[in-house]
Order: C-alpha cells, then structure tokens, then sequence
C-alpha cells in the first residue's frame, strides 16, 4: 500500500464510532533510527461557528497498537489518548 493511499482513509473510533477526520491531518510520530511508528497525533479540533471561543484542548494521540484494522476506505482503533506518554520527545 502506498503512503498516499494510506493517507486517504478515515478514522474511526471503534467503541463509538466517532470519526477524527483523515489520517493526511495527523502527525505521524516515529523513531527516525529504525523507522518504527509509534503512533498519531491528531491536530486541534478548531470549531468553525461564529462568535465561539475556541477551547484549550490538548491533542489527541493515537498509537500503533490501538489501531485494529486498516481496511479499504477506512482505519478502526480502538480508543485515543490525551498524552503521549512514553513517546514525548
């Protein structure tokens, strides 16, 4: 699979299946020595109403190993987190 076709997939969160966009607006995070992939970062969610404030929000993370299938249109994962935890550089 290449890394454009990849990108065109959508999000989706199994438990309750809340969609967070396409992986093209994540930031991929990985170990430039090995070349492993510890996971995805997910920009701020900017509202586009008029006249409302925008919230503090720290971004979501999701890792590798919450993700569950990668299939044809779409990737499920299984939950996200609010801090990356171990893989803060």
């Amino acid at each position: 699979m290449l890394l454009s076709e990849l990108a065109e997939k959508e999000l989706i969160e199994m438990e309750n299946g809340v969609r967070y966009g396409y992986l093209s607006e994540t930031e991929c995070l990985f170990d430039p020595k090995t070349g492993k992939i510890f996971g995805f970062e997910l920009n701020e969610q900017t509202t586009k109403l008029p006249f409302q404030k925008k919230k503090a929000t720290s971004p979501l993370f999701i890792p590798w190993e919450e993700i569950h299938l990668i299939g044809e249109d779409r990737i499920l994962f299984r939950k996200t987190y609010t801090q990356r935890g171990k893989f803060d550089s």
